[in-house]
């Protein structure tokens, strides 16, 4: 039944749709089925772990072409490795987890064209971004779509995902699946939410006027530099990153993502959009913290 809801509203039939025990479940899934030994998959890091962790685990290689300075996918490699037509596997974050950029739908396209191999746009953050590649499905067989209930439905701790592909791939996919992965309890809740979604638009609109609010105050911050988003996240960058995690979770009761320490994210710290009051009770402690740093230094110059 929730396959059934999923396809209607997506204009697909149910043997379009296949879901998993989250989306993590979905990713191992594809390279189970699409990777393995002597098979490659194409990553685009920084971008979420589980695609390079689950290639390991089952013995996929990995391919890794980094992304520009401003997070951007390096096009022009991009396409320039596909065209050795030896990559099976292609996965990309759009909007992309964890610096929450857009990759421009004309280069999905040029990416879907310039290979046989299975493509799979992950749009977990579909809701907050409204981007989507599904009008494109009908005419490339090997895209595939990932979406999730953990984010903009609040339901993480179920753990639903969902994959939008063609029925051949689909089947390949189920081949490799758990056969209960999913409990019943997890399907009722999401099948109930998932016919109630309007409920959830006026939450998603104020989640989105907040990411700008956080967008805007941060960008006027000296030291700051903020990152596009699309998704209910701010990526941004500051010096002595961990220090100032520190100091605005011991000062100011503030906890953020500390990502300054992962490869391709030096210096970068990550916070996730919440309620108005909280957006600016994080600005505000941004300021006093930054305040203070600038203070300390005049003090010691």
């Amino acid at each position: 039944k929730l396959r059934e809801l999923i396809g209607t509203a997506n204009g697909l039939d149910a043997s379009n749709i296949l879901v998993g025990n989250g989306g993590d479940e979905l990713i191992f899934n594809i390279l189970l089925s699409w990777g393995g030994p002597g098979r490659k998959l194409l990553d685009l890091p920084p971008t979420f772990a589980m695609y390079g962790i689950d290639a390991q685990v089952t013995g996929t290689e990995v391919v890794s072409i980094p992304r520009k300075a401003d997070f951007s996918v390096d096009s022009d490699a991009v396409l320039e490795r596909l065209a050795q037509g030896d990559i099976d596997i292609v996965m990309i974050s759009h909007p992309n987890n964890p610096t929450g950029g857009l990759t421009s739908a004309t280069l999905l396209i040029d990416i879907l064209n310039a290979t046989d191999a299975l493509v799979l746009v992950d749009e977990a953050y579909f809701e907050f971004s409204r981007h989507t590649m599904r009008p494109h499905m009908q005419r490339h067989h090997n895209l595939v779509i990932l979406r999730t209930f953990s984010k903009a439905f609040s339901l993480a701790g179920l753990r639903v995902g969902y994959l939008l592909g063609h029925e051949e791939v689909i089947r390949e996919i189920m081949k490799v699946r758990q056969p209960y992965s999913v409990n019943a309890f997890s399907q009722w809740v999401a099948a109930t939410v998932f016919r109630e979604r309007v409920v959830f638009q006026q939450g998603i609109r104020e989640l989105v006027r907040n990411r700008d609010r956080l967008l805007h105050g941060l960008s006027g911050m000296d030291g700051v530099e903020v990152f596009p988003s699309e998704a209910n996240f701010v990526l941004f960058r500051v010096e002595h990153a961990s220090a100032l995690w520190r100091d605005l979770l011991h000062s100011h009761s503030v906890l953020i993502r500390d990502f300054s320490r992962a490869p391709g994210l030096e210096d970068c710290l990550r916070v996730t959009v919440g309620s108005e009051q909280e957006c600016r009770g994080f600005l505000e402690a941004m300021r006093d913290v930054l305040s203070a740093r600038r203070e300390s230094q005049i003090m010691t110059g």
